[in-house]
């Protein structure tokens, strides 16, 4: 194999990774986000602790929120040195993992099946157009009522607004493929699961993956109006009792956790689908170029 070739087969692994982070430091990205970070915490610390401004006046400042986040005994009992910090970390990604993975799997087929089956879309469309609206904590009482134990309705009630958000963008990704490739596989002999298979499927992967990364969003969110109402542990149970027993530090610190565990799974999505579809990346690539 010539050296050309051997450069093409390590771009395709790790190398291909460390040269597309390599290229990210060089771009201004970084520091823009840096900047951004900077800029909204020395707000908060100038509104907070400096101004003291009337409506941020009663909320506990930076340097509050960071000693109890990082004391080994804190006042409020919650830092990155207490198990039970972890505890609520991993409720809510295990609530979350579970709850995701059910909306992939079904919304995806769902949405792959209305987008690909005009007839199925009529029967199914607008039964699922009336579901889809009503907020999650309406469904709180049912959920309760229904499923058995504290587990499950949290769970039930995550996989709801992740399901409908991944069913409607794959529907749309079914949608949005040409016709003229459906009719060209069925003039060659294709068959019916065929063109589903090599063309509706693979059409659509664009829109599903789009569709993931608001599907894991709306599932964090989902999950902390789930575990308020009947959750026993987890970072949205955190927020809750920290304000019911006045703990606002710890609010602060569950809101922060709850950012930072979202984006690394948003950044896993993106990442997963950047991965499998390497074929629009590099249809992007010589787009750009033309």
């Amino acid at each position: 194999m010539s050296k050309p070739e051997n450069s093409a087969v390590e771009l395709k692994g790790i190398g291909l990774t460390m040269y597309r982070f390599a290229q990210w430091l060089h771009s201004p990205r970084p520091y823009l986000m840096l900047l951004g970070y900077t800029i909204l915490l020395g707000f908060w610390y100038l509104s907070v602790e400096i101004w003291k401004l009337p409506r941020f006046r009663d909320m506990p400042g930076l340097t509050e929120v960071v000693q109890e986040w990082l004391s080994s005994d804190p006042i409020y009992g919650l830092s990155i040195f207490i198990p039970e910090y972890y505890q609520h970390i991993w409720a809510s990604v295990r609530r979350v993992c579970i709850a995701f993975g059910l909306a992939t799997i079904l919304g995806v087929a769902l949405g792959l099946f209305m987008g690909w089956s005009r007839r199925f879309k009529e029967y199914v469309f607008p039964l699922f157009e009336t579901l889809r609206p009503i907020p999650i904590l309406a469904w709180v009482p049912l959920a309760i009522l229904i499923f058995a134990g504290t587990e499950t309705p949290v769970i039930y009630l995550t996989f709801l607004a992740s399901f409908f958000a991944t069913a409607l963008n794959t529907m749309l990704g079914a949608e949005s493929i040409d016709e003229s490739y459906v009719r060209a596989a069925y003039c060659l002999g294709a068959k019916k699961w065929q063109v589903f298979r090599h063309i509706i499927v693979p059409g659509s992967l664009p829109f599903v993956f789009t569709g993931l990364q608001i599907s894991i969003g709306v599932a964090w969110f989902s999950l902390v109006a789930a575990e308020m109402v009947s959750g026993q542990f987890g970072l949205g149970y955190v927020i809750n009792t920290s304000y019911t027993m006045v703990r606002y530090p710890t609010i602060i610190i569950g809101m922060l956790t709850l950012g930072i565990v979202g984006y690394i799974t948003s950044a896993l999505v993106r990442v997963a689908g950047d991965h499998l579809m390497q074929w629009r990346v590099r249809e992007l690539a010589l787009g750009g170029q033309r």
